[in-house]
């Protein structure tokens, strides 16, 4: 929706990549979260390469909370989404937000962002309300929250770009697309 919103013509291609797995084997070999979340768009575009065909471009993302240092997935379970904001209320986190550009198995760019946002002190009530209310959508969430819907109410402070919250850090892809003369500048 990012990128076709910016104009661009794009093929979405799920990948089935165990990611838990990966991200495990980047944490044993001691790589930071934002290079772990450039490990997981690289993986993904390794993937959609094989059946984008030669020469194509593939862009690739990733997100990755991170709470001082610890990454947090999408939960499994509405349990494990309130243990999950239960841990972030009132404090601060980072998104390590990649996303990586490849021509066929050429890998052309990547680029990490940063957001830093910072949950208010919500009520136990308000947990439960937008728990409810949010349904099953945000077991597909880092951090089982969507700033596009209710989520925005979890919020006391947030910095950086509303793209690279959501997923996909635009502006700088959009730089390179016109710097490789994808688009006309």
């Amino acid at each position: 929706m990012l990128l076709e919103n910016s104009g661009l013509s794009v093929i979405c291609r799920p990948v089935d990549l165990d990611e838990e797995s990966l991200r495990l084997q980047c944490q044993d070999q001691g790589r930071s979260l934002a290079e772990t979340a450039i490990a997981l768009a690289d993986a993904k575009a390794d993937l959609a390469s094989r059946v984008a065909g030669p020469g194509k471009l593939i862009v690739a993302a990733d997100q990755i909370l991170d709470l001082e240092g610890e990454a947090f997935a999408k939960p499994r379970s509405f349990q494990e989404a309130r243990r999950h904001l239960l841990r972030l209320r009132n404090r601060t986190h980072t998104l390590q937000s990649a996303v990586v550009l490849y021509r066929g198995k050429e890998k052309l760019w990547a680029h990490v962002a940063s957001p830093v946002l910072t949950m208010r002190n919500f009520s136990d009530g308000f947990l439960d309300a937008y728990l409810a209310r949010e349904g099953e959508e945000i077991l597909s969430c880092v951090g089982a929250y969507r700033l596009e819907g209710l989520g925005i109410q979890l919020f006391s402070e947030i910095h950086g770009t509303h793209d690279a919250i959501l997923g996909l850090p635009v502006l700088p892809l959009l730089d390179v697309l016109r710097k490789i003369k994808v688009l006309e500048s």
